[in-house]
């Protein structure tokens, strides 16, 4: 086969429209071969010959898209010293765009013989190996665009490629599953009923299934196991494994924008696929273990694990910091995705032992023209030692906010807990961003999330119920802050199955009306259950998949009307913290933008707040008092809201203020489902709160009678205009029939 020099850079296979450079990064080889793949396997070899600044590279005239591909790198074998070099393993590409077949688990793929870990192991691998695709980067985008919502007017949608779609009956079988199932318009309109602005996609970065998960009869559903972060998962395509997925991924993403439908991806790059010493050689570990994985300093045989994976990503080394970039800046630019949620991003932070925030990687996040202009939401913890770092991300990312969740859940359960907390985390969480500069925004708000129980598991179980995962129930959280209402699992109480329903109610409402950017997991909206499975991490089955048929149509109906309720009002979506002073309006006097009330309706003092008073607050929304502008310079003026809670097990009389700007009060939302769309409220009365309920008062404004433009009322006003002019003619009320 003909071979040209090639360029150092890109790095990965890039097809031009006439021929395809090849170049892959490897300090430490002595040798690389380029190896191609026919149709039925034939393998050719194409040693690089070409070697700068440890980039091997190679331009083949002749190949184009749909070419299969992998390197063989040569090199000491020498684990002790952190060096896993061998040519009898076929290496993926780690650029790879686009990934052919699965692993195929034995012996061949393993760079050890089993049983002796410092052994070498110099069986082939290439016939069970994945293979790398060329593929052709052009595509009609047809004018697609970034939404670019701002954070303040952004709803979350966390979902799962297949987990989303394979049930659902409107979607063609062959596309169910698939990106093109996402694409799909029941989907689209399912969202936008929702009011959902960014869908937020479960890993789809090419990753591996297990061999223990396998010989289980499982796999790696949720897909926290890449291998390649520039290829989007294969199994996910409809149309094919030779370059298709990408073309259908775009196609998703171009659907999704015309929509106004952010994309967002959950990615990993704390570690790979590979594990620890005893994991298989597919890519980076054959093609320069020590620059891309951190080793232990005392014995480089092992792998420095802060994920529970095996291994961590070496992102003090300049290439794995490149190769980070690379595949960000790559599927915002050719992908035209809208941001990244990163999974344990604490891992990236760790140059050296802490967590450092200021680290290499987040400055070369900082200064990027292309990745710094995106969303940035980081999962802040890893297991590491000082891991947790909630609040403590640079000022230009967001959090899961994973102390939110965690109150919400203890509040709403009954847990005894100051008050304090809980207000702090419906306003924005300000003592953990506020100090950084951030804006009530930094917090991505969740109750729920793919790790742990859905919502309606959370009002249902007080027990994780993981037999099926092969465990003896000892994976996932054993302390969920869940609460089953009385009876473990499904029951035919009507008392209980209403308490449950309100439940939902009540965490999602808080979930829509906290400041911050709230973060919807699929299928809650729909009552999912995983019957108690809070680890579903490898359950790619109808345990995890969404039952469209079984959908509770009355909390999507819900669902919907409360995140209409905060897209409509700012109040509930601020730019800015509360800060608890007067705010001057036109008319009146000063009032606070902010105030919380005890049940009697006087205002919280500071004793109240650690004095573990009661299990009830109520707070004023002061919708004159947001201060900021929207996109055309105009102030921000809302209407006043008082949203009142009662997370204890009794009704509860709550004491309406009276405030001089609101004589009335109108309820829009009563997760009991008593009062709401009733009789104005009076200031100074009192309302009902069922136990375990929340409601949210508006200030009454009467409505506006429009004009009637019909032709028989122009005709009616012309008459009794010309009338009325008659001189001493009576009105026209008064004329005689």
């Amino acid at each position: 086969m003909q071979a040209w020099p090639g360029s150092a850079y890109p790095l990965g296979a890039t097809f031009d429209g006439n021929g395809t450079n090849f170049a892959l990064f490897s300090e430490g080889a002595e040798k690389v071969e380029l190896c191609l793949f026919g149709d039925r396997g034939k393998e050719t070899r194409i040693p690089l010959v070409d070697y700068d600044a440890f980039v091997w590279h190679t331009y083949l005239p002749t190949v184009g898209p749909g070419q299969r591909y992998g390197f063989r790198v040569y090199g000491a074998h020498d684990p002790a010293s952190g060096k896993r070099f061998n040519p009898n393993k076929l290496l993926l590409d780690p650029y790879a765009k686009a990934v052919d077949g699965q692993v195929q688990w034995n012996q061949s793929v393993f760079g050890y013989n089993f049983g002796d870990p410092d052994s070498r192991n110099d069986d082939d691998s290439a016939a069970s190996m994945m293979k790398g695709v060329v593929i052709n980067p052009f595509f009609d985008w047809a004018g697609d665009r970034h939404p670019k919502t701002p954070y303040a007017e952004t709803l979350i949608y966390e979902a799962h490629v297949k987990g989303l779609t394979k049930l659902h009956p409107a979607i063609p079988e062959e596309l169910r599953g698939t990106y093109g199932a996402i694409a799909h318009p029941a989907i689209i309109e399912h969202l936008k009923k929702l009011g959902v602005t960014a869908i937020e996609l479960m890993p789809v970065h090419q990753f591996v299934d297990d061999s223990t998960l396998q010989e289980k009869g499982l796999s790696n559903y949720w897909g926290y196991n890449t291998i390649a972060f520039l290829a989007p998962q294969n199994t996910y395509a409809s149309a094919g494994q030779r370059g298709q997925q990408v073309q259908e991924f775009k196609g998703m993403v171009r659907a999704l924008h015309a929509a106004g439908i952010e994309v967002i991806l959950d990615v990993v790059y704390n570690h790979t696929a590979e594990g620890n010493h005893m994991g298989p050689t597919l890519s980076m570990r054959g093609i320069d273990n020590e620059a891309y994985y951190r080793l232990e300093d005392s014995d480089k045989r092992y792998y420095t694990d802060y994920t529970g994976t095996g291994n961590s990503m070496n992102v003090g080394n300049p290439h794995t910091l490149q190769l980070i970039m690379d595949s960000l800046r790559y599927w915002v630019l050719e992908m035209h995705v809208d941001g990244f949620r990163f999974d344990l991003a604490s891992t990236l932070a760790r140059e050296f032992y802490d967590v450092d925030r200021l680290a290499t990687f987040f400055e070369l996040v900082q200064q990027d023209p292309v990745v710094s202009q995106v969303k940035l939401i980081a999962e802040p913890w890893d297991i590491g030692p000082g891991g947790y770092q909630v609040g403590n991300f640079p000022p230009q990312w967001t959090e899961w906010n994973g102390k939110y969740r965690d109150t919400v859940r203890d509040f709403w359960q009954g847990e005894p807990q100051a008050l304090g907390e809980f207000a702090s985390r419906l306003t924005g969480s300000a003592d953990l961003y506020e100090h950084s500069g951030r804006r009530p925004v930094a917090s991505i708000n969740f109750v729920t999330a793919h790790d742990g129980f859905t919502m309606r598991d959370l009002v249902s179980y007080n027990e994780k119920h993981n037999d099926a995962n092969g465990e003896d129930g000892n994976d996932g959280e054993s302390h969920n802050r869940s609460w089953n209402g009385g009876v473990e699992g499904p029951t035919d109480d009507p008392d209980i199955l209403t308490l449950r329903a309100r439940q939902q109610r009540n965490f999602l409402a808080t979930l829509m009306l906290s400041q911050g950017v709230p973060m919807l997991l699929h299928g809650d909206e729909l009552g999912r259950t995983q019957l108690g499975n809070n680890n579903g991490y490898a359950q790619d089955n109808e345990l995890t998949w969404i039952h469209w048929d079984q959908v509770d149509q009355p909390l999507v109906e819900f669902t919907a009307a409360l995140a209409k309720l905060r897209r409509e009002h700012p109040t509930f979506r601020r730019s800015r913290f509360f800060n608890g002073r007067p705010v001057r309006r036109e008319e009146g006097q000063p009032v606070p933008d902010i105030v919380w009330l005890r049940p009697d309706g006087t205002q919280m003092q500071p004793e109240d707040w650690e004095s573990g008073f009661g299990r009830a607050v109520g707070v004023f929304l002061n919708g004159g008092g947001i201060r900021e502008r929207d996109r055309r310079g105009q102030p921000i003026e809302d209407t006043h809201f008082l949203v009142l809670f009662n997370a204890g097990d009794e009704i509860l009389d709550f004491h309406v203020p009276a405030v001089e700007f609101s004589p009335e009060w109108d309820v829009l939302v009563d997760t009991a489902g008593q009062r709401a769309d009733g009789e104005p409220i009076e200031p100074g009365s009192t309302v009902r709160l069922e136990g375990k309920s929340m409601m949210v008062l508006c200030e009454h404004t009467e409505p506006v009678v429009e004009a009637d433009h019909s032709v028989a009322a122009s005709l009616a006003a012309t008459v009794t205009g010309a009338i009325d002019l008659i001189p001493g003619q009576a009105p026209a009320a008064e004329m005689p029939k």
